[in-house]
């Protein structure tokens, strides 16, 4: 009997993480992570206002210190993964619980944003990737050379080839619904869910979602219109 209730304890945690609620706190946690990393990498990207020798300063000082840079990366990525796992996951879930579809469909009580989840995730994925080899590896730099130790010289040579641009915006307004429907979704996903506050988070995630686009944007359109440059 000791032995039975021991195993039951040991493998608690590993139901928990198995079960649908576990994936969605995983969800939650990893998409909380991501946000943080998508408004601190806006921040930084938003000094190429500020000048060349600001911008360059700024991606300096990240390379100065790989022990940190590299710890970000490694976070970043086990979040990446996670959340795609789970996200995976509850998906197919989903699917097999219902694997009929309706024969008339009513998107009763959804919105654009939540429809297009698990759609928009492997496009922002793709762009994330694509944006790597773009302005971090040089890989894929049509329209100019890559200079490594340029930021500056490598955002606004990048922007200035207008498909570039336009991949850009696209996957930025993406983000942006992701983020709307994620956002106040992650506190339902731990609990915090009630009916007073739940209005007030939707609107706090629309809201930041649309400052996010507006500023991750704002630096494409402004090479393309010439006042960056």
């Amino acid at each position: 009997m000791a032995t039975t209730v021991i195993d039951a304890r040991e493998t608690r945690p590993v139901r928990f993480w198995d079960s649908t609620p576990g994936q969605k706190v995983v969800m939650a946690i990893t998409g909380a992570i991501l946000l943080l990393f998508v408004i601190a990498h806006m921040l930084g990207n938003l000094q190429v206002f500020e000048g060349a020798q600001k911008l360059n300063d700024y991606g300096r000082f990240l390379h100065d210190v790989p022990e940190i840079l590299w710890a970000v990366r490694s976070v970043l990525l086990a979040s990446v993964i996670l959340h795609i796992w789970s996200s995976v996951k509850l998906a197919a879930r989903k699917l097999k619980a219902r694997p009929i579809s309706y024969s008339k469909k009513e998107n009763i009580a959804s919105t654009y944003a939540s429809r297009t989840m698990y759609w928009s995730g492997p496009i922002i994925l793709a762009f994330v990737i694509y944006h790597l080899l773009h302005l971090t590896a040089g890989v894929v730099h049509p329209g100019s050379d890559f200079v490594e130790s340029d930021v500056y010289h490598n955002v606004v040579a990048g922007f200035q080839v207008w498909y570039v641009s336009a991949w850009y915006i696209f996957s930025m307004m993406l983000l942006g619904f992701h983020i709307r429907h994620g956002a106040w979704s992650m506190f339902q996903s731990v609990g915090a869910n009630h009916p007073r506050h739940t209005p007030i988070l939707k609107k706090a995630a629309a809201a930041g979602a649309v400052i996010i686009v507006l500023g991750y944007i704002s630096i494409p359109l402004s090479v393309l219109l010439g006042l960056v440059k």
